[in-house]
This record gives C-alpha cells, structure tokens and sequence, in this order.
C-alpha cells in the first residue's frame, strides 16, 4: 500500500473552510476515509487591538491554500482536482509535489508535542550549548517556546537566561 504524505491545494481565496467541508463529504459519500486521512486549513490564534480594545483572532496561516493527508492515487487526486473552489495542487505543472516530513515540522502542523516533567523551582543541569555544566533553578517554564529560563551567577548577579528543555536535565537529589 503507498504511503500518506501532505499535499498543498491552491484554493479560491476565502473558500477554504469551504473547500475543507466539501472535500470532506465527498470522502464520506466516496467511503475514502482510508486514502484521504486529514483535510486542514492551518489557523493561527493572534491577540488584535482595535479602538484600545484587544479581541482574540483566529487568522488562517496561509490564505488560499488547504493541506491534505492523503495517499495519492487517480480516484484521490480526480476526487480533490475536482472539488468546486479547487484551482489546482501546488507543484510544477500538473503533478503535486508531496510536503517533507521537515517542511511540515517548520509549519509547526504535525509537530510532536514534548512532554515535560519540569516545574518552577526545580533544580536543573544544562548539558550542552553555552552555559553547559551550569546548574540553575527553573524561575519560569514556557511551553510554546519549548524552554525553560533558570537564574545563572554571573559577573557577581543572578541573571535569567532562557534555555531549550533539551539542553536541560533535572538533578535529582
């Protein structure tokens, strides 16, 4: 069986959500539940300031476009390629370019999540990098910047310094 990758669809402008539900139903009516596994419209949420007044937006990523999981074949591609609002796959000419696994990790779309056991006040050992065999408290933990920011003694001060949780080991006692 071939293998599922992620394919880009150029869309209408502002029929995305549309394109997204449409291809959708044709999977359920089709039964491709197997061959198309995932349609997505990438959001990003955003914090915007209107009249002095901040409103939590959702703003699509990429205007225009539609990502899809699929296994490429003739019935999924004549299933999308035809789909009202669908001008096209993104690639040269007419033959769709499949998404790297390392291009879907930069969109930040398929990203694994990283579980941590690290809270504030824990004692830590940084292991590589600049302040490595440096050993700090956890003042903060941020788990979308996947870091963690530890006080270090420097010039005679504690100083934060913000560092990768994979660059840091909790030092049990």
């Amino acid at each position: 069986m071939a293998e599922a990758n992620w394919f880009v669809v150029h869309t209408y402008s502002g029929y995305e959500n549309k394109v997204k539900a449409n291809i959708e139903k044709t999977i359920e009516n089709r039964q491709l539940q197997d061959q198309i596994l995932e349609v997505t419209v990438p959001m990003e949420d955003g914090i915007e300031i209107k009249n002095g007044a901040k409103k939590q937006v959702s703003r699509k990523m990429f205007p225009g476009y539609v990502l899809i999981h699929m296994i490429m074949n003739d019935d999924t591609w004549y299933v999308v390629r035809n789909t009202r609002g669908v001008t096209g796959f993104v690639g040269p000419g007419s033959k769709p370019v499949p998404l790297s696994e390392e291009e879907m990790k930069n969109l930040g779309i398929n990203a694994p999540k990283v579980v941590i056991d690290y809270a504030v006040g824990d004692n830590v050992s940084v292991t590589s990098g600049v302040w490595k065999d440096t050993v700090g408290v956890i003042k903060a933990v941020n788990e979308g910047k996947q870091s963690v920011t530890i006080n270090v003694d420097m010039f005679g001060r504690e100083t934060p310094v913000e560092i990768n949780f994979s660059e840091v080991k909790k030092i049990e006692y």
